[in-house]
């Protein structure tokens, strides 16, 4: 678990990243192989983590870029695809912990951008959701499912969408756009334990998962002047 920077509440975040096994990473890529790269789309850090891609675009000098769970990376990690066998398609080149976001920027030679992943289309950057409304999130580990908005009291909102190993990092939609990054879910508290929700897929009512509003992370970004900054989305 970590205590998030702004949030004032412990998300359980490591039940959020899932661990993959080395035997199973894609191999070198060939001069023809290219990954297809979007919002819902499963990576790989460092050969171990393996979480979710919110969105790809371009930022202010025309780097292709990613926007990742802060707590999927470390900077300079090597990213690749989690089932394309691509090789290496990326590197980590921002990390901002307190606000669980990380920034990947994309070998241009490597990586084929796209809107949609499953049923989840981006066709651009919405403005906060309000309590009542129905979001959507892909994760590479849960897929694609809806909820409603529980609580949005500021930079962060929480909703009935499952949130499971390998899913942080996954966009959160509002019709075709884009309005938060899956983080984690609150921890259930049984006797004191906080353990991962089983409920989770199988049930109407779940722990409700945690996203941050993507215009607060892509403020940020902006206010750091380097890479991703003046994201615009495909």
């Amino acid at each position: 678990m970590v205590a998030m920077g702004k949030l004032g509440i412990r998300v359980l975040v490591a039940a959020a990243i899932a661990v993959f096994a080395p035997s199973g990473l894609p191999g070198n890529a060939t001069a023809a192989q290219m990954a297809i790269m979007g919002g819902g789309s499963g990576i790989v850090l460092d050969g171990r983590a393996v979480c979710t891609l919110t969105t790809v675009g371009y930022d202010h000098a025309d780097r292709m870029v990613g926007l990742t769970a802060g707590h999927c990376a470390e900077l300079g990690m090597p990213v690749q695809s989690d089932t394309q066998q691509a090789g290496v398609i990326g590197t980590v080149a921002v990390v901002d912990h307190d606000n669980d976001f990380a920034v990947i920027e994309f070998d241009r030679t490597k990586v084929t951008p796209v809107r949609q992943v499953a049923q989840t289309l981006i066709n651009g950057i919405g403005v906060p959701p309000r309590p009542g409304d129905i979001v959507c999130k892909n994760g590479r580990t849960s897929g694609f499912d809806c909820g409603v908005v529980w609580d949005a009291p500021g930079w962060w909102f929480q909703s009935q969408l499952c949130s499971r190993p390998g899913d942080s990092g996954g966009p959160v939609t509002l019709g075709d756009r884009l309005v938060g990054m899956n983080v984690g879910h609150i921890g259930v508290v049984v006797l004191g334990v906080t353990v991962v929700d089983a409920a989770c897929g199988t049930a109407v009512v779940h722990d409700p998962a945690v996203a941050i509003e993507i215009g607060v992370i892509l403020g940020e970004i902006d206010r750091s002047g380097g890479v991703g900054a003046g994201f615009r989305p495909l």
